[in-house]
């Protein structure tokens, strides 16, 4: 299993309707949030690189997303 980290523009009213993509697009798939960082930064734990579909879903949404190396 790998972790994803991604720098967003989430905010905290963001995260209930992005927790619906999320489990739309990788389902069984953890995630977490840690807006208190100058990064919004989302983690997301996957067996399968899901970085493609993740910031191409939050950016169809307006919401910033990079993977961070």
């Amino acid at each position: 299993m790998s972790i994803y980290v991604f720098k967003t523009s989430l905010c905290a009213e963001d995260i209930y309707r992005i927790d619906s993509v999320l489990r739309s697009i990788i389902p069984g798939c953890l995630w977490t949030y840690d807006l208190e960082d100058c990064d919004n930064i989302l983690r997301i734990k996957s067996t399968e690189n899901i970085v493609e579909p993740v910031c191409l879903h939050l950016k169809k949404r307006g919401i910033y997303c990079e993977e961070l190396e």
